[in-house]
């Protein structure tokens, strides 16, 4: 495995200043921010699609590092209700993996979206309830007219450009489990599979070792975000998990993001890093750094410390022993 990072975190620094930091710090992969949420700080797939000299220089300026690019990340709604807010996250995903394909870069790590209730929605409606029962005809309708259509057509897209689509699960998006990223990839196709961050299933109650046997046994984790979450268990005690308070509200949330070994401790990441090469995942694993209690640098260095602690870099070799 590599430890890479999400330079969104770094978004202020020039991008070749940023390269430099990272790999002085012992990161060698870097996950890039190309639209949608992350925003195009330091890509902007438009730019670099149009002018091939550019395209060139900014996958010089990666490899001369001695880094890779692990992935591409344009985390949005395209299943927006708004259609002129769902066609620029859309447009942001199309031009996205038209640059992974011409840099090389396997993976696209993307959100599912949300729809809305119905076809004249101005909001998504992100439904978590069996019952009353128009929650489930909600998601029935989202499923059946919204979020398999459109990834059927855009993950053959995605496909025919040799990308793989590495979906996050996150809470408020309808693929925010194992289960619904298998039923994802069961209508689309094995071009989905799954950026697993375990800091979005620690607050929804998802063990990350059991979602890393369920997921790598389909053979469907593409991609690894690394960053903690830590439950404030009396909050939790007296307001449930599902948290709407602000983030800044850090002192009576349930919960809130955690740099790597705040939330959890070592243990827990050894247990998550050894799951994942049972299941074979040997790629990057991208330090995601939102931790109110940290500054960037220091919440960034933390968790370097932290992973070079559990993360395993070396093949395994014959088990010499027996």
């Amino acid at each position: 495995m590599k430890l890479g990072v999400f330079t969104v975190l770094f978004r202020d620094m020039p991008f070749e200043a940023m390269l430099d930091f990272v790999k002085a710090h012992g990161i060698e992969a870097v996950e890039i921010g190309a639209g949608g949420y992350p925003g195009k700080d330091h890509c902007d797939p438009a730019v670099l699609l149009a002018d091939e000299a550019k395209r060139k220089a900014f996958k010089k300026a990666v490899e001369e590092r001695g880094l890779l690019i692990s992935a591409l990340s344009v985390h949005g709604n395209p299943l927006h209700p708004q259609k002129e807010v769902a066609q620029r996250f859309h447009d942001d995903f199309v031009q996205t993996v038209l640059l992974a394909e011409q840099l090389e870069v396997p993976v696209v790590n993307v959100f599912s979206g949300c729809p809305g209730d119905h076809e004249g929605a101005k909001y998504p409606n992100w439904p978590v309830m069996a019952w009353p029962h128009d929650f489930q005809e909600v998601l029935e309708w989202q499923w059946r007219e919204k979020i398999i259509p459109y990834w059927k057509e855009w993950g053959k897209f995605a496909a025919d450009h040799h990308v793989k689509l590495a979906f996050e699960l996150h809470g408020g998006f309808s693929v925010h489990s194992p289960d619904t990223l298998l039923k994802l990839r069961e209508a689309v196709g094995e071009v989905i599979g799954a950026n697993l961050d375990p800091s979005h299933l620690f607050w929804q109650g998802i063990d990350p070792v059991q979602a890393i046997r369920i997921l790598g046994s389909a053979g469907a984790i593409f991609h690894v975000h690394a960053k903690d979450t830590g439950i404030d268990w009396g909050n939790a005690a007296r307001n449930g998990l599902l948290d709407a308070r602000p983030f800044t509200d850090l002192a009576n949330r349930s919960w809130i993001f955690r740099t790597v070994g705040f939330g959890h401790d070592l243990k827990v990441w050894r247990d998550i890093v050894s799951a994942l090469r049972l299941v074979g995942y040997d790629y990057v694993l991208s330090i995601e750094h939102e931790d109110a209690l940290m500054s960037p640098q220091e919440g960034f260095r933390k968790a370097v410390a932290n992973l070079k602690q559990v993360i395993m870099e070396e093949p395994v070799g014959d088990i010499w022993w027996a």
